[in-house]
């Protein structure tokens, strides 16, 4: 007799569903009232920025007055986040991100989904993060030794009513982080860890295909389906370098009712069918996107607005009454009748709740005694404005890749722009204001290239996308790329030689196979990992340097480019 053999996903969807709760219908005629209150890549803002804006303090007092409100009404509220709770701010960096996610506990966060910058750091520092979070982190496509390593989902009661969160993460999140915090750790001690034999490292599949198996059993156990993703809207699903993010999976997926998504980092409000709002000014009016019979929204970035989506569900049909995103202290610049300019806020003041506030002082507090160190200063900005640096050779894109190549005494050496976070102000610089440029804690490393190596190499470079974080800032090297190939190559100032070996510098994020570049790590015999750490390293360099003349840094035409280049896609982070 044969038997039919279910896949492993197949499988452990069963398995879950199996122990789900069972499902009772909602009341025939009543109107079920909820609110999905929403945040996304919050990367450790949990402190207001020098202008007063957004901070977990202000964003408690907002989550608090929309329960209130709702709760007045007879509704019931779920708040929700995006993901990418860690990396971007010194202070939360240096503190393992604890104020972050001690202070979303206190908002009262019901669920989040893990973003791919979840995993910067080794597993033992996310299953800390989890002990942290008196919520669950979920992903229903972050795979261990054939399981879900983590919650797949979660099922609500709201007074009656059955809503089902499932957590999806991005794919790209493999190419994305170090390929050493995905591996088997037998430190890991929370999580859900299906398999302990197991020593295999983290897989991530696809959330499209995981979400097509999954949400017909949530169905079921559910009235409502939401997705909490991280995997980014891309306009029309024109997702270019990226891999498919929630408008894919939405036409691709039916059953899905909300998608919360994060990652690409934009305020998701459509002007017309397929046409977002990329102009979009806080406070104005925000109609979320909408494809396949699903709704999909996104709070940008930082904590800088709240979302709120006001539900009602009657008979088997769902209403949406109502959408905002709420500006959490955002300001505009204007100019008085002399020109000079000032911050203004776009909306009416929200203050900052004090229970949260005392929270949060000591952790702000402990960061600036760090971080406040003067280190040396810059004759002019350094320019690591995102839409920059992943689109054209900056100055502070040289600038890092020249450190990296003086640590470790390379020929001459290759950034990926997504390792480069923040720009660097003229005037005095403090260790915070590198930490911000530089806060992953990578590690330095080179290889020994022959010429047809680096030849090779920089045609691999030639083709990385203009607006993906894999878009490559470069120090001792000048070439022409032209149609995906590098020619008139010259190391130093003198020509590439095919009989010669030269030392190139690059971080052991990209020589693993970060970002897509070519593989060193384990491919190339000669490439070491100095251990260095390349804030420490950058650091350095600009004690060294100080005061740093911005312009003896200007790329000029170290790199030119001609023929076709592809249409910069919005990278995610």
């Amino acid at each position: 007799m044969k038997h039919t053999r279910l896949t492993l996903l197949a499988a452990s969807i069963l398995a879950i569903a199996a122990t789900s709760p069972s499902h009772a219908a909602p009341l025939k005629d009543k109107a079920y009232h909820f609110t999905i209150v929403h945040t996304n890549d919050h990367h450790g803002r949990f402190w207001k920025n020098n202008d007063g804006e957004y901070g977990l303090s202000a964003q408690k007092t907002v989550i608090d007055g929309i329960r209130a409100d709702v709760k007045a009404h007879g509704g019931e509220v779920l708040v929700l986040s995006g993901g990418d709770i860690n990396t971007g701010v010194p202070e939360s960096d240096l503190q393992d991100a604890e104020p972050d996610f001690k202070g979303m506990s206190k908002i009262g966060f019901d669920a989040m989904t893990l973003g791919n910058h979840e995993f910067d750091n080794p597993l033992p520092v996310l299953a800390k993060q989890q002990k942290w979070a008196n919520f669950p982190m979920l992903s229903a496509n972050v795979y261990r030794g054939g399981r879900p390593m983590f919650e797949p989902y979660k099922i609500f009661n709201k007074d009656g009513l059955k809503i089902a969160v499932m957590g999806l993460t991005t794919d790209d999140t493999k190419k994305m982080v170090s390929p050493e915090n995905l591996a088997y750790s037998d430190t890991w001690t929370s999580g859900r860890v299906v398999n302990p034999k197991s020593k295999a490292g983290l897989e991530f599949r696809s959330p499209i295909e995981v979400a097509g198996k999954l949400v017909p059993t949530l169905r079921k156990q559910a009235d409502v389906v939401i997705a909490a993703t991280h995997m980014g809207h891309y306009t029309n699903g024109n997702h270019g370098s990226n891999a498919p993010g929630d408008v894919e999976m939405a036409r691709a997926v039916s059953g899905i009712d909300l998608i919360v998504g994060g990652h690409s980092q934009n305020p998701v409000c459509m002007k017309a069918e397929n046409d977002r709002n990329d102009a979009y000014v806080p406070g104005g009016e925000c109609k979320p996107d909408r494809q396949n019979g699903t709704w999909i929204v996104q709070a940008h970035e930082w904590g800088k607005y709240v979302g709120r989506a006001d539900f009602t569900y009657k008979n088997g049909v769902l209403t949406l009454d109502k959408y905002a995103l709420i500006p959490v202290n955002l300001k505009k610049t204007v100019k008085d009748a002399e020109g000079k300019s000032s911050k203004v806020l776009y909306t009416a003041e929200i203050p900052e709740n004090p229970e949260m506030l005392a929270l949060l002082k000591p952790f702000q507090d402990k960061g600036q005694q760090t971080l406040g160190v003067e280190i040396g200063s810059t004759l002019g900005l350094l320019d690591g404005d995102r839409t920059h640096v992943r689109a054209q050779p900056t100055n502070l894109g040289v600038m890092v890749a020249a450190s990296m190549m003086q640590k470790v005494k390379a020929d001459f050496a290759v950034m990926n722009s997504g390792g480069v976070r923040d720009s660097i102000q003229a005037g005095k610089i403090t260790y915070k204001d590198v930490l911000k440029v530089q806060p992953f804690g990578n590690t330095l490393g080179y290889a020994q290239l022959s010429g047809k190596e680096v030849q090779d190499y920089l045609n691999a470079m030639a083709k990385m996308t203009p607006g993906s974080g894999a878009f490559p800032q470069f120090a001792g090297v000048r070439a022409t790329f032209e149609n995906g190939e590098a020619r008139d190559i010259k190391i130093g100032n003198a020509p590439l030689d095919m009989n010669k070996t030269y030392r190139m510098a690059v971080n052991d994020f990209s020589a693993a196979g970060g970002d897509g570049y070519p593989k060193l790590k384990g491919v190339n015999p000669t490439y070491v990992n100095t251990g260095f750490i390349d804030a420490e390293s950058l650091k350095a360099f600009i004690q060294r340097n100080s005061p740093i003349d911005a312009s003896k840094y200007d790329p000029k035409d170290s790199i030119v480019r001609i023929g076709s280049v592809p249409t910069p896609t919005p990278a995610a982070k």
